[in-house]
């Protein structure tokens, strides 16, 4: 097993099936989040955000989210390092110039480099001070779970007053673009390499991973700036 994961078909098929999570991950994160535009002033969004913090099943999956992460990252570099010494000098004679081969294909290690410093950022901003220190936006208030009053931590409050600076709705927007170019050539990739693939495939999930990359890049960037245009006050 130690053998298989550390050659270059084992890191491929983690890399694919960790892609494979993440994918779905994004999907449920860009719903929870799309929930933010719900004019009720965040009782549903922190609502939807309580349920997942307090769900057993949640609580379980996230340890795996963040080895996803880890695993996507660590061997996004070692692959891309390793295919790098391997195409030695051949790389700089093709260079943009090669049919049929995207720029976000060309620059997947700049796209995950610059949305790795993304999820820092993210990280930061919300899931540290909702998990650990705490910060007084945070400060419960009373909204409805199934018909209980319940008192919840106002996580609706702490994203929307971010989203109220205009250089952080920025980053947010083109952090969204470059995911959406990460994800359209990420998307067949993985499915190519957990073997699910061939030329007829390889066509369809290439138009179904725009599609979906787009949705989700531009769904995450349009949340932000929506929220800075129409949402604050």
């Amino acid at each position: 097993m130690s053998s298989l994961l550390s050659s270059s078909i084992g890191k491929k098929l983690l890399m694919g099936l960790s892609g494979l999570f993440l994918i779905l991950f994004l999907l449920i994160h860009l719903a929870i989040n799309s929930l933010m535009l719900v004019p009720d002033g965040g009782e549903t969004f922190n609502a939807a955000a309580h349920f997942m913090i307090t769900n057993p099943i949640i609580k379980v999956t996230e340890p795996l989210l963040a080895i996803g992460f880890l695993v996507h990252i660590i061997y996004g570099f070692m692959l891309t390092i390793q295919n790098r010494k391997a195409r030695g000098k051949d790389r700089y004679a093709s260079g943009n110039k090669t049919s049929g081969v995207t720029w976000a294909s060309q620059n997947m290690l700049i796209l995950g480099i610059t949305l790795l410093a993304f999820l820092i950022l993210h990280l930061a901003h919300y899931w540290v001070k909702i998990k650990i220190t705490g910060d007084p936006l945070l400060d419960p208030v009373m909204v409805n779970l199934a018909g209980v009053e319940t008192m919840v931590d106002n996580a609706y409050a702490l994203v929307n007053t971010s989203f109220g600076y205009l250089w952080i709705v920025i980053v947010y927007a083109v952090a969204g673009i470059g995911l959406a170019l990460h994800l359209s050539h990420g998307f067949w990739s993985a499915f190519q390499t957990v073997g699910f693939s061939n030329n007829i495939w390889r066509k369809r999930l290439t138009a179904i991973g725009q599609i979906y990359a787009w949705f989700v890049g531009l769904g995450f960037s349009l949340i932000a700036v929506l929220q800075y245009l129409f949402y604050q006050g």
